[in-house]
């Protein structure tokens, strides 16, 4: 819902932190790897429940993801960037992998620390799933029939109330509130919910 702002917001911030990691060592790639590994950390930590490392890994993690696009884009208008897909693959990738395991991690850190039930995160799984289903479908149909949205991203991404930016901070508010990490997963998964439907219904308008 707020992605388009705050992708605004946050492009002059992450254009001087690109430009401040543009070196030979360091690729877009790399960074898509190493915020999926932090991510991977921030799940592990917050089953464990260290709830303040793992919102701490969290959120240097969606850093790291947000940065790798900002470099390679840099890149490509110096004509320094590879110009295949792959990285744009990775990155989606591990942003599935990143939310997933996030789930799970709260999940069995809330139920071991508060006794909180598995079921509100099960539903957030499977409103992520239809919503992936949605939007990687129309992306490649759209792709193949010239109907592509072109924002920047690598796929066609169809916006609604929930987007990358109300994930991130979901994701780290039951990280800092665990004691209430099962009914801030129900509320997610209502909005993550219509979210699907929103996306299903639109995508099917747009290829007609």
């Amino acid at each position: 819902m707020i992605d388009r702002a705050m992708r605004a917001a946050l492009a002059r911030p992450l254009d001087r932190a690109a430009a401040a990691l543009d070196r030979p060592g360091i690729t877009p790639d790399r960074l898509t790897v190493a915020g999926l590994v932090l991510a991977l950390g921030a799940a592990g930590a917050a089953a464990a429940q260290w709830w303040a490392v793992a919102v701490a890994l969290w959120l240097v993690s969606r850093i790291a993801d947000g940065l790798d696009g900002t470099l390679a884009r840099r890149r490509r208008a110096r004509g320094r960037g590879d110009e295949s897909e792959a990285g744009g693959f990775l990155d989606i990738a591990a942003d599935f992998i990143a939310y997933g395991t996030g789930v799970f991690g709260v999940a069995w850190g809330a139920s071991a620390a508060y006794d909180a039930p598995w079921w509100p995160f099960l539903l957030v799984l499977v409103a992520y799933y239809v919503n992936g289903t949605a939007f990687l479908a129309f992306s490649s149909i759209a792709e193949r029939t010239g109907r592509r949205i072109d924002d920047g991203r690598s796929l066609s991404f169809l916006g609604r109330i929930a987007e990358g930016t109300e994930t991130i901070a979901v994701h780290a508010l039951w990280l800092i509130l665990p004691f209430w990490a099962w009914q801030i997963a129900l509320v997610w998964a209502v909005f993550v919910g219509v979210s699907a439907v929103q996306r299903v219904v639109a995508g099917y308008r747009l290829l007609r």
